[in-house]
This record gives C-alpha cells, structure tokens and sequence, in this order.
C-alpha cells in the first residue's frame, strides 16, 4: 500500500534509523504486533515490559509507512467535538473520551522523557472559529470542557487578535498539548524492545492469519509460520484489508514544513499549536529548532498517482492560508509531501477483537487527527483485553459503540 508521496519531512530528517532481520525461520511468542509504526511500537512497548514475549513484524522498514508523513499533533482534542460526542454517545462516554487522551498526553510526555532525543516538547493549542457561524458552536463546546474541568481560555476576537495577531471572531485556548517526532519516536521503542530481549523483524509480509481457539498461526509467503497465543494487527490504513466490515475511508492529508524561523518571527507560535474550525481544517505546530510545519486541505484522493501529482499545489495552497494569517511570517517552505490517512465517522478509533477473528486477534485502528494519542490509549485497552481485564474505554473504542 503506497501511503506517501513527495518527501516527508521525518524520513528527510532522520534517515533509515535502524534496520532488523528479515524472517526467515519458524517462531513462536506471546504475541505478534503486525505494524511498526507509531501505533505498533507502543503497543509492543507496553507489553513488552509488562512480561509479555513479543514480536514485532513490519512490511517495510520500521516507521517508513504513514508515521513518516504523519505531522504529529498531539492533543486531548478530537476531531469530533465533544458536544457532539455527546449527542452520539451520552455525556458520559464523551467525557471519558476527551479525558483519556488528556491522560495520553502526559503519559507520551512521560515515555518520551525516557526515551530521549524524540523532539518531545509541550505545548498549547489554539482552536479559533473560520467564521463567524461557528462562534456558537465553539461556546458550547468550551462551556461543557469548563464543566467537567478541563484547561481551557475563551478569547474574544480582541484577544485573539491582541495576543496572536489572528483575525478571527473567537477561539479556545487548551494548556495541554504536545509536539515530537513520530518517526524517532517509532524507531526508539523498538530498538528499545530489541535491547530488552524482544524481536523485530522487518520487510516481513504476513500473507494469512489462521486463529484458533489456543493460538494464532501468521504465515509469511515464504512459508515462515508464527505462532504466537495472541495476534495485535497495528498495521495502520492497511488494517483495513483484513476486514470484511468497512469501518474507515480513506483520505489524503498534505503538508510542508519550512527551513528554521527566528524565534522573534514565530513568537506565540514556537510554543502553541494552532487549527481552525473549518472542515477540513488548517493546522500548524513547529519543531524544536523552529521549523513550521503547516498541513490540511485534506480530499477524498486514495489513488496514490494522482496524490503525488497534488503535492506541490497542495503546498502553495496552504503556504497561502498561512499567509492571508499571518502576513509579516516569513514563509520558506523546505519540504512538502501527502500521505494516506483514513477518518472514522465519528473521529473515534476500533481497538479490540472483532467477531471476524475471535479473541485471540485484537485491532489496533488509531485513526484520525489524534492518532498518536489513540495509540497511547489503545496500548493499554489491548493489554487489558489479553489479559482478560475490562478496560474502562472498551466498550466505546470497540467494534460495537455503546449507545
């Protein structure tokens, strides 16, 4: 599944971090993670240190899928507002959604923290309305965080002018968000867990998975056999093949990052991410030596060719919009690129069994704009499940929502 073009900046950056084996024997653990991506690294983090035998299997090399083009905002705040969320779900299950990724957020702060060298930094996150019909529904959205405690500012469009130099009729001020690179990050777990005596193979295709009611046996179209007690598919937008239910579509995002900006001509925006209310919306945070990195004009593109083709006007598109923002920023774009992404329809992620596979293969589909943050939440909600523990959040990040 082809799910990059143009050049994403982390590959750019970071280069092949590091290569595994390919395998090329029969083998047997605990359990598998297909996908070595953001989201399969901490998944085969979490368990790994909680004594389970793991084994990590990826396609391509490690991270070189969608985490190389992913842009890496991490935030409690999901696409889906949580007034919305409430509507579908109760007010309840809405809550608990936004606070969990709350709680993901400090919990990434923490595992960066250990890892180190990751481009780990907190930040603030700015959501201000794209005009003035959504001012309404930003309030009601503000007034039900303030409700049930969460950190947040209302600015006027005073305020949001005096401050951040935005023309704009108001805006949501969160104190809890963050910043790192998803491609380090990815590489760093996993060299980790080979450190720790757990295994990672890479340019390994898993071509079937035969569940039983004692284990799992995953083969490769070499003929090499796994046979692991549980199954964790992380294989991120390629998940999706090994279902018959459809639970996602399939988008393209682009994005660019410009060469390194004063901090005196970033200002504000050195230490806040910033998105807007519009669907698809605008979004830009920076990096730790200042580079602005700036993505959305998402479209409904799945078809790789014609995404390459899109790249460089997609760029221009939105160095414009950031322009029309903030007109004295000085704009060098370096870098563009697109990537596959996929949205669920109500911004929530699947992690769990499926009745397809049974329990002994769980999922990992952490999609949307909180990718990361999922990842962090379902690494816990899937340990949980094979350890046949109820996690708090299975029942609305399952397969079946709760009502």
């Amino acid at each position: 599944m082809d799910l990059k073009s143009g050049y994403p900046f982390w590959a750019v950056k970071n280069g092949l971090m590091c290569a595994f084996p390919q395998l090329k024997a029969d083998i047997g653990c605990d359990v598998v993670v297909v996908g070595g991506g953001i989201t399969g690294s901490l998944i085969a983090d979490e368990l790994g240190k909680n004594g389970f035998d793991v084994v990590v299997v990826e396609q391509r090399d490690i991270a070189w899928g969608s985490s190389a083009a992913s842009t890496a905002l991490l935030q409690y705040e999901i696409d889906t507002h949580m007034v919305d969320l409430a509507r579908l779900y109760g007010e309840f299950h809405a809550v608990a959604a936004y606070k969990a990724c709350a709680e993901a957020i400090t919990d990434l702060r923490d595992l960066a923290h250990e890892l180190g060298d990751v481009d780990f930094d907190m930040q603030e996150s700015l959501y201000y309305a794209s005009k003035r019909g959504d001012k309404t529904a930003l309030r009601e959205e503000y007034d039900l965080r303030l409700k049930h405690g969460f950190d947040a500012q209302w600015l006027d469009a005073g305020s949001l002018k005096g401050r951040f130099g935005i023309k704009a009729p108001c805006a949501i001020l969160t104190k809890l968000a963050a910043r790192v690179d998803p491609y380090r990050m990815a590489s760093r777990l996993l060299l980790r867990l080979a450190e720790r005596g757990g295994r990672v193979f890479d340019r390994t295709v898993i071509d079937t998975i035969e569940p039983s009611d004692d284990n799992v046996i995953l083969r490769t179209p070499e003929g090499f056999r796994i046979q692991a007690r549980h199954v964790v598919m992380a294989a991120g937008y390629a998940s999706q093949k090994w279902l018959k239910q459809s639970v996602a579509k399939n988008r393209s995002s682009y994005a660019f990052i410009t060469d390194p900006l004063e901090a005196s001509d970033l200002g504000l925006l050195a230490s806040t991410m910033i998105w807007e209310s519009a669907r698809p919306y605008l979004y830009m945070r920076t990096t730790g030596n200042g580079r602005l990195l700036v993505g959305g004009d998402d479209d409904d593109t799945d078809i790789p060719a014609r995404r390459d083709r899109r790249v460089e006007g997609k760029a221009k598109g939105l160095s414009q919009k950031v322009k029309k923002l903030f007109p004295d920023l000085p704009m060098r774009p370096a870098f563009s690129w697109g990537g596959t992404f996929a949205e669920t329809e109500d911004g929530l992620p699947f992690f769990g069994e499926h009745p397809q596979y049974g329990p002994r293969v769980q999922f990992a589909m952490a999609y949307g704009g909180n990718g990361i943050s999922y990842s962090m939440i379902g690494a816990g909600l899937l340990r949980a499940n094979i350890e046949g523990r109820t996690h708090p959040l299975a029942a609305l990040f399952g397969f079946s929502r709760v009502g």
